[in-house]
């Protein structure tokens, strides 16, 4: 029996994580974010109706389960605080349920100010940033001059460290970018009146972690962004702040890597990419619009158009391998539904020399050309199918080249947005 679970992507994003942490999480006792921001966004479908979560865990739409916000989250208060609102105003319960890590880094209004500046300088060379203020956050935390959740409840110290931080970024502010400084006042006063409002919700998470296990509960680990994106492992400079990968687990929630039974790389049956940054198999014909347009491939939180590509069996593999992958959740599996012929990329060519792995230099990225195999399609629906057997045989004989290529079994198939449109295989908790 498995009852720690990682939920992970294993792409660049955008994967369908939500809807499965939602699912599963239906016999889950708690789901806990470990890394990333509101830059990342959570879409869910339960009876026709839309949820998009960004900072609040997925599984808070089932009312027994306690979620939790880690320590390696950079965290929007404001972001989180509407967030709130507006699921406690369609009668979710929120606040009395959610446990906030008082180790999370803050994202201030200078950290916004700056992303969005940057960005703009950069000009042709921008990363594509959400411009939500991520970035900064994390290099403050890095720097030592970050405000954490704890700060926020200590109006006896937070004016002093918010003036400190202040005279560094107000002279960024002011001299690179040319922009109007912020007032210490002005920060201060927002910052406690956010703690104010948070207090209760600050607690001890590693320690509640280590007690759900200790006491035989299931608890799930709820991944943002995707493995690609991560900063150490990703197509680097266009990747996220933080890790993405298994390891941002242990860092970003306060347990031991001897607390993670099983590992869930959440896999679309294509591959999508939003923002800047090299994407080998990217699709600029009409398949890449045939599968944009039924994918609904535009980002929960952005709203941003995603790239989208064949499936690139080479940098999948390696994501398998590094994040310790016990089983495939394979998404939007019915997107694919009626392409006469299908490509996966088995291997890179860079500079003439044939790559079965992706480069270590993150340059060399931009260079790669893909080596497709090509398999037949499908024309009969996949659409709402909850059985193996009745998957179209091409289909089947897709997800085992998947499984044969990447290196682990499929364990689950989505075969569309709602929660019950899914087919298991072998259900993570009971392996």
């Amino acid at each position: 029996m498995n009852n720690s679970i990682v939920v992970l992507g294993t792409q660049w994003g955008d994967e369908g994580k939500g809807k499965i942490v939602d699912l599963l999480s239906q016999e889950a006792d708690a789901v806990v974010r470990f890394q990333g921001g509101h830059n990342a966004g959570h879409t869910l479908v339960i009876d026709g109706q839309k949820t998009v979560l960004h900072l609040i865990p997925s599984g808070i739409l089932q009312p027994d389960v306690e979620c939790f916000i880690g320590n390696g989250v950079v965290l929007s208060l404001k972001a989180l605080r509407n967030e709130i609102e507006k699921l406690e105003a369609k009668g979710v319960e929120v606040r009395s349920r959610i446990r906030i890590s008082p180790a999370c880094a803050i994202i201030m209004p200078w950290h916004e100010m700056l992303d969005r500046a940057r960005e703009e300088a950069r000009g042709d060379r921008a990363i594509g940033t959400t411009c939500r203020g991520i970035g900064p956050a994390y290099e403050d935390k890095v720097a030592r001059r970050g405000l954490r959740t704890s700060d926020l409840i200590d109006p006896e110290n937070l004016g002093e460290k918010i003036e400190h931080i202040l005279d560094f970024h107000n002279f960024v502010l002011t001299e690179r970018f040319g922009m109007e400084p912020l007032s210490i006042e002005a920060m201060v006063a927002e910052a406690l009146e956010l703690g104010a409002y948070f207090a209760d919700q600050v607690a001890d998470v590693s320690g509640r972690l280590y007690e759900l296990r200790d006491a035989g509960k299931r608890v799930m680990f709820e991944g943002a962004q995707g493995s690609l994106l991560d900063i150490d492992h990703g197509t680097y400079p266009y990747v996220t702040s933080s890790n993405t990968t298994i390891g941002g687990v242990c860092t970003g929630a306060g347990i031991g890597p001897d607390a993670i039974d099983y590992v869930l790389g959440i896999t679309k049956a294509y591959v999508t990419r939003v923002g800047g940054g090299p994407f080998p198999t990217e699709l600029f014909d009409q398949n890449g619009e045939r599968l944009a347009r039924r994918g609904a491939e535009f980002g929960a939180t952005t709203g941003r158009p995603r790239r989208c590509g064949w499936l690139d069996a080479v940098a999948l593999r390696r994501m398998v391998r590094l994040n310790g992958v016990s089983g495939f959740c394979v998404t939007k599996l019915d997107v694919l539904d009626g392409f006469e012929e299908i490509k996966i990329c088995t291997a890179y060519r860079l500079n003439g020399e044939l790559l079965d792995a992706p480069p270590l230099d993150s340059h060399s990225w931009g260079d790669l050309e893909p080596v497709y195999e090509s398999f037949p399609g499908w024309s009969e629906s996949s659409r709402g199918v909850t059985s193996l057997d009745k998957l179209p045989q091409n289909a089947r004989n897709y997800l085992k080249t998947m499984e044969k290529m990447c290196g682990a079994p499929v364990h689950i198939v989505s075969t569309g947005p709602e929660r019950s449109e899914n087919i298991i295989i072998q259900y993570p908790y009971d392996l």
